[in-house]
């Protein structure tokens, strides 16, 4: 989902189910990353089933670099190998609104 103010992705499972959600961190800084500046860092939350895990974007002007968070999420309720997909998504995102 596409907002001027702030992104946000859905998550399913294979029944196409909403299981979790990525929003990014503020719509403050949404706005002045799209409006102002790309030198403020990004900053992402993924929630799922009660659980956080944080995606911050470091701040690069050459390489997309995005660090991934999964300590907040013990019971691992996000796969890794999802949430590290969903980071590249991210860059890849980024990359082509640069």
């Amino acid at each position: 989902m596409k907002s001027i103010l702030k992104d946000e992705w859905i998550i399913q499972n294979a029944a196409e189910a909403e299981v979790g959600r990525i929003k990014e961190d503020s719509r403050l800084f949404a706005f002045l990353r799209r409006f102002l500046s790309d030198l403020i860092p990004q900053t992402y939350n993924v929630e799922m089933n009660g659980s956080t895990v944080t995606f911050k974007q470091n701040f690069n002007p050459f390489v997309t670099k995005i660090d991934v968070d999964f300590s907040s999420d013990p019971s691992h309720m996000l796969d890794r190998r999802l949430g590290l997909a969903a980071s590249v998504l991210l860059c890849a995102i980024d990359g082509k609104q640069s």
